[in-house]
């Protein structure tokens, strides 16, 4: 059993997702950094779909019942075992009674815990992955348990990674939206020279921009949207949907992120800075 000492800011359990229900409202969640946490499964020999632990903004103090193996990933914390620090995407033995902790936040927003064989939770529509109402709560909270298998043996085929960190990447890939077609040129000018920087309104959902472009009067349908769809309102305002986000929006959907962009912008906080690319 692993227990959360403390919480932390907002701690989740998520997996590669939920998928087959968007047409019943159900969005996809699932981690927001995808890139990060596949190679935490590599390390840890997982399956690509065993859910982790994702830790925004403040870690939380973790105590281990049982032994196991860990590794570690996404934004750069202070991580401390025992009181001694460890390394991002490295394959860790913890013993019975060690406490994992997380000290500052040095670079990105969320940071991954995988445990050798995944976290044993109940699967709902076919996912592990928090989110409210689906799942009973949205994040852990204060003296939480989360089962999982002890694995006091283990050979790693891979036992660390030296990575090419996309933590300072502020470029985001885009593809173009449904209703791109409907953009201006003065909007396809600002859209694509003018970098943005992150509102203080984004989580899991989506992410908001404080820059604008020009607005518009377009009337539209309800229509369907994805992680990644970045929203045009009419006052002018980029609304980039997430891994929780929406099914369905009536605003125009401009531009799709890639999955990469994806995994860039969940590292992102509020004040950091981005700029959109066309490919």
């Amino acid at each position: 059993m692993l227990k959360l000492v403390k919480s932390g800011f907002f701690t989740s359990i998520q997996d590669v997702g939920r998928f087959g229900y968007r047409d019943k409202g159900v969005p996809v969640s699932g981690t927001m950094d995808s890139i990060s946490v596949s190679l935490i499964n590599v390390l840890l020999d997982n399956e690509p779909g065993t859910s982790v632990l994702e830790i925004t903004m403040t870690g939380p103090e973790l105590l281990f019942e049982e032994d196991t193996y860990v590794a570690l990933g996404g934004a750069e914390f202070s991580w401390v075992l025992n009181n001694k620090p460890v390394k991002s995407y490295k394959v860790i033995k913890v013993y019975a009674g060690d406490v994992l902790s997380f000290g500052k936040l040095k670079k990105g927003f969320r940071g991954y815990l995988g445990v050798k064989n995944g976290f044993q939770i109940p699967k709902v529509l076919g996912s592990s992955s928090y989110y409210k109402p689906i799942t009973a709560t949205n994040h852990l909270k204060d003296n939480s348990q989360i089962p999982y298998l002890p694995c006091a043996s283990f050979q790693p085929k891979i036992q660390e990674m030296k990575i090419d960190s996309f933590l300072d990447e502020t470029l985001l890939e885009v593809h173009k939206g449904p209703e791109y077609s409907l953009l201006t040129d003065k909007q396809l000018e600002f859209l694509f020279s003018k970098t943005y920087s992150v509102a203080k309104e984004n989580d899991r959902m989506a992410y908001q921009l404080n820059e604008q472009i020009e607005g518009h009067t377009i009337s539209m349908l309800t229509s369907a949207t994805l992680p990644g769809t970045v929203q045009l309102t009419a006052s002018g305002k980029l609304i980039i949907l997430m891994k929780d986000g929406q099914t369905t929006g009536g605003y125009p959907r401009i531009l799709q992120l890639s999955e990469r962009a994806i995994c860039i912008l969940s590292q992102k906080k509020a004040t950091d800075v981005i700029t959109f690319k066309l490919i």
